[in-house]
């Protein structure tokens, strides 16, 4: 549906026919409400305006009933709303042709060339059918309708002022011949007549339109033509070529809204060359940078977004959306309000429905080139209110979740933003601590912070903080299994890993939360990266299609990386946080056995395909499923793969104490890493645990410890 003011009030439906709206009443009560569009008109004023001296008591009935009579008339009911004493008109965005007339003038009023503002201002003028609410004479839309009146006629001076621009001097002459006639003491129209004329080479014409001028001023107000005017005049007598000053269009606020530019960012070359990319697509208006917590996120798309600044000439708008942090996320309509606001639009005018701000920010930005930043999201529901619905903008979305939904329904690219590479990793600890120049310390302390900036930042900002260079002695401490993430505590929660990553694992759902704690147990007795049917074992489950359910939120999350088909990974801090939060089970005994169990009875089956004569049933509940090792390949290919967590599983059941534990894995693996596996030093290491343990560890495939042959044939 469509409703047009400017000219005679009117009403269009479907395929543009017109709605009529029989009775004078009717047709002003839909003017008074049009004039306020999307905001709640009392029904007293409604009632003066109507009736006038003749409201009485009656009125309110009276009204009620006229409203319900215009309800019928659209067809949607809908659409008139009673509000706390009053009435308004739903509007949606392109329906009410003076918004539309307005929207294009501010567009207008920052184009960036001639050529674009006479063809957004002749659209602009093209939607004039007469005067504002024609034939409605009511003192109640004089105003708005004078306003109206003015903005037209200021819009009439910045066209033809831009045709002028473009060389079109002689093709409107005859347009600014009958807007001066019309409005006789607009000197404006009179200054574009007479440079039109003189430009096309008429230069007694333009001097006669300038007499013309000066006639009805006189005789109208008694006054003398402006300097402008007369300077026009004097240049034409004098044959002088001049430029003609733009008029000053309506100013169009050009926000200007984002973070200022992290200081000595670095690295991150591809995402940069990415997002550049993406933005450059005009299919592709949003993108999503998506990664785990303390990755730089936030500081790549500020980064960037300062980088990028002047190709969106109309402005950028940003908002830190809070959807992790210790505040609660931001509403959704609030920050719709924020950009209408920042856009111009009046506090009083700023629609009140959620859907209503989301469609008339899409109007204000229909043709700009702005960039919109959202930051820290953390559902797609939360951003898609706020994305442009036009191409010629471009969106950057920051989240720790994949967002998957934007891209399947919205065309979003995903950008994964990884832990820094190791050079870039040393680059940022190098810009910070210029008088360190061991690059080895650097590479280990950078491993220690999983290459994470904030870490890295953390880690640099302490040895700062202490003027001392020694590196080393940071990451000793770093490195203490016992303070974990104590050490980069810094006292600020939006800055201390451990909190970061707490508003990740608080926006878990409980199973996946728990499978998150879980995880904490393979870190700390079986590695960082383990596989699916050992997290099934570790759930206590039976079902690998459950566990792989919230495998995948947990990746959405980017709180673990699945590194390979079946295989997971998590990074070295946040496995110090799972671990931490693992203490929140209350059966640890259990859990470890079912972790223990796994790998033993896993093992003991692969060394079944490989070597049958060495296999035995550990004395250990054996796990409800286990990878289907169903020949001898797969047997070694599990037995190489997960051979660093077997060691892992051994060193812990040292520590622990669990010498049937020592003595069953060094039985089942110890003959197949000395022999097969050729890996002697993991052999000698478990000989040397299991030694300790009391295991019998004297017939056992030997070392060939000088010629490294292995003693067995593969």
């Amino acid at each position: 549906m469509r409703f047009d003011v400017l000219g005679a009030v009117r009403v269009r439906g479907a395929a543009d026919r017109e709605v009529p709206v029989p009775g004078l009443l009717r047709q002003r009560l839909l003017a008074l409400l049009l004039a306020r569009a999307n905001a709640p008109v009392p029904a007293e004023s409604l009632a003066t305006a109507l009736w006038g001296e003749r409201a009485d008591d009656r009125a309110g009935s009276r009204l009620h009933l006229l409203v319900h009579r215009l309800r019928k008339t659209l067809g949607e009911p809908g659409r008139l709303v009673s509000d706390g004493g009053g009435y308004w008109i739903q509007v949606e965005p392109d329906e009410l042709d003076a918004e539309r007339f307005e929207t294009l003038l501010d567009l207008a009023g920052s184009a960036p060339d001639a050529e674009r503002r006479v063809d957004l201002l002749r659209q602009a003028n093209r939607l004039w059918r007469g005067a504002p609410y024609q034939d409605l004479d009511l003192r109640e839309l004089a105003g708005e309708a004078q306003r109206l009146a003015e903005l037209r006629l200021e819009s009439l001076e910045q066209l033809h002022t831009a045709e002028l621009e473009r060389g079109r001097h002689a093709s409107v002459v005859a347009e600014l011949t009958e807007l001066a006639r019309e409005n006789p003491l607009r000197e404006r129209f009179h200054a574009l007549l007479m440079t039109a004329l003189y430009r096309a080479g008429r230069q007694a014409d333009a001097l006669a339109a300038y007499q013309r001028a000066r006639s009805a001023l006189v005789e109208e107000l008694g006054l003398e033509p402006g300097p402008a005017l007369r300077e026009i005049e004097a240049r034409i007598l004098a044959g002088e070529q001049f430029d003609f000053e733009r008029p000053a269009a309506r100013r169009t606020p050009r926000p200007a809204q984002l973070p200022h530019d992290p200081p000595g960012f670095v690295g991150r070359e591809a995402a940069l060359a990415e997002l550049d990319r993406v933005s450059e697509s005009a299919e592709v208006p949003v993108a999503v940078v998506a990664g785990t917590a303390g990755v730089g996120k936030t500081a790549l798309v500020t980064h960037w977004a300062h980088g990028a600044r002047e190709r969106f000439p109309d402005g950028q708008l940003h908002a830190d959306l809070r959807g992790y942090g210790p505040d609660h996320p931001l509403p959704t309509g609030e920050v719709l309000g924020g950009f209408l606001r920042a856009l111009g639009v009046p506090a009083e005018a700023v629609p009140a429905a959620e859907a209503e701000r989301a469609a008339r920010l899409r109007t204000l930005l229909d043709q700009r080139r702005m960039l919109i930043v959202l930051d820290n999201a953390a559902a797609p529901e939360q951003v898609r209110p706020l994305l442009p619905g036009t191409s010629s903008c471009f969106a950057v979305v920051t989240s720790r979740d994949a967002l998957a939904g934007l891209s399947a329904r919205d065309g979003a690219h995903r950008v994964v933003l990884d832990r820094m590479q190791p050079a870039e990793a040393r680059a940022l600890l190098g810009e910070r601590l210029v008088a360190v120049s061991d690059v080895e310390l650097l590479d280990r302390l950078a491993e220690r912070c999983a290459r994470l900036p904030l870490a890295l930042r953390v880690a640099a900002e302490r040895v700062r903080r202490g003027r001392s260079t020694d590196v080393a002695e940071l990451l000793d401490e770093l490195t203490a299994q016992s303070r974990g993430l104590d050490a980069f505590d810094t006292g600020d929660e939006r800055t201390s890993p451990r909190a970061v990553f707490s508003w990740s694992y608080r926006n878990l759902p409980p199973d996946a939360a728990r499978l998150f704690r879980l995880y904490g147990f393979t870190c700390r007795h079986a590695g960082h990266r383990v596989g699916v049917f050992a997290l099934t074992a570790l759930l206590g489950a039976d079902d690998v299609r459950t566990t792989r359910r919230l495998l995948d939120v947990l990746v959405r999350a980017h709180l673990i990386t699945e590194v390979s088909s079946g295989r997971f990974e998590m990074h070295p801090l946040l496995g110090d946080y799972a671990t931490e939060l693992a203490a929140q089970e209350a059966d640890h005994a259990a859990i470890i056995g079912r972790l223990l169990g796994f790998y033993l009875h896993t093992a003991s089956l692969a060394i079944g395909q490989v070597d049958p004569g060495r296999a035995w049933r550990p004395d250990v509940p054996a796990p409800a499923v286990m990878p289907p090792l169903s020949n001898r390949e797969s047997a070694l290919n599990w037995l190489e793969t997960e051979r660093p967590n077997l060691m892992c599983v051994a060193e812990s059941a040292a520590r622990a104490g669990l010498h049937d534990v020592l003595t069953t894995l060094f039985g089942l693996y110890h003959d197949h890493l000395a022999g097969r596996g050729r890996c002697y030093d993991d052999a000698d290491r478990l000989r040397e645990l299991a030694s300790r343990a009391g295991a019998d560890v004297s017939d056992r495939v030997p070392r060939a410890r000088n010629s490294r042959e292995s003693p067995a044939a593969p």
